[in-house]
């Protein structure tokens, strides 16, 4: 199961008007036509799956669940489908998860219904990870807890600059389930621990540059995307990848590659250095870097021209030789700073 609420630790991502409208999405989510809240569409050479909640942020409930799995099974053995589509209605959500109060309310009157929810809502989770046909999730909007179950477990997941990530199950005395003891400890480093721990929101880019997504397409494109991937004449997987390529938006590294390679080291080194001796290493790294190309193009690019495009030097991370990286952490001898 999961959240269709936004939870967070940090009060800057957080307000009382919005949780007040979330939590009045959550009390009448119990009140919709069932026959409506998910289209299952053949269009083109495509099976679209169709969220149909908007007024309830397209939440997840178990009669949702039981229209798409068998769906989704048979258009995996249909000869004429050749990729299958997941999208949530409306502007303002992909999916923020399963419908909690819901399953809350109905653990002691009905503890089967609540026991199916689980099994079938896991059991779909798979078989979109074990799908044998090309699954695209376009995760526009908010994208929580089952939401999250419905899009990263497949082949591609398209995030745009409205995408709103979390996975804050702890709120609520649960934990980041749909398979997140699966991928949040496969996303780099310790990103994923800090994502479940915290309930803490990826938003837009961070989407893509976290993993979570596989390309970034702005929002006014993602109709044309989805023309165009619904036009394909029986589509490989590369054909695929390639319409989603065209339409992907690179990420701008608006970060110095010197100085993410310098940072990262001199945490590494300063978690077993004194106080004295980071302080000694840090004086080194100002001099390097005063003495370089990057801080002052950074300075030019933010605070001169304000062009907000800095031209590094090296220009990406792989250019940034391991002599670049020592010389900047290089004893300066009689100029070293002194305590």
């Amino acid at each position: 199961m999961g959240l269709w609420k936004v939870w967070s630790f940090t009060s800057r991502f957080n307000s009382s008007k919005r949780t007040n409208t979330i939590l009045q999405h959550l009390t009448m989510s119990k009140h919709t036509d069932a026959a409506a809240e998910v289209l299952l569409e053949r269009k083109g050479c495509a099976g679209v799956i169709t969220l149909n909640r908007p007024k309830f942020l397209n939440a997840l409930n178990l009669s949702m669940i039981q229209q798409i799995y068998p769906q989704l099974k048979k258009w995996e053995q249909d000869p004429e489908t050749f990729l299958i589509i997941m999208k949530g209605a409306g502007e303002k959500a992909f999916c923020a998860g399963g419908d909690i109060r819901v399953i809350s309310e109905n653990t002691k009157t009905n503890p089967k219904m609540v026991q199916d929810f689980f099994r079938e809502e896991y059991m779909l989770n798979n078989a979109i990870d074990s799908c044998l046909k090309p699954y695209i999730a376009l995760i526009h909007g908010i994208t929580m807890g089952g939401g999250v179950g419905l899009s990263v477990h497949g082949q591609f997941r398209v995030a745009t600059e409205k995408s709103l990530f979390a996975m804050p199950e702890t709120a609520i005395g649960l934990f980041p389930d749909v398979g997140g003891g699966y991928f949040l400890p496969r996303l780099q480093g310790k990103l994923g621990y800090f994502l479940a721990l915290t309930g803490f929101r990826l938003k837009g880019r961070d989407v893509y540059t976290a993993g979570i997504a596989t390309h970034f397409v702005d929002s006014e494109k993602l109709g044309m995307l989805e023309d165009d991937l619904l036009a394909l004449n029986s589509p490989s997987k590369e054909n695929i990848a390639d319409v989603l390529e065209t339409y992907h938006t690179k990420v701008i590294n608006k970060m110095s590659p010197t100085s993410l390679k310098i940072t990262l080291r001199q945490l590494m080194e300063g978690s077993s250095k004194t106080l004295p001796e980071v302080l000694t290493m840090e004086y080194r790294l100002s001099q390097a870097c005063i003495g370089g190309h990057d801080f002052h193009e950074g300075v030019r690019a933010v605070l001169i021209d304000k062009d907000q495009n800095p031209k590094w030097k090296p220009a990406n991370l792989k250019e940034v030789t391991d002599e670049d990286l020592n010389n900047h952490f290089n004893s300066l001898g009689s100029n070293d700073l002194k305590f």
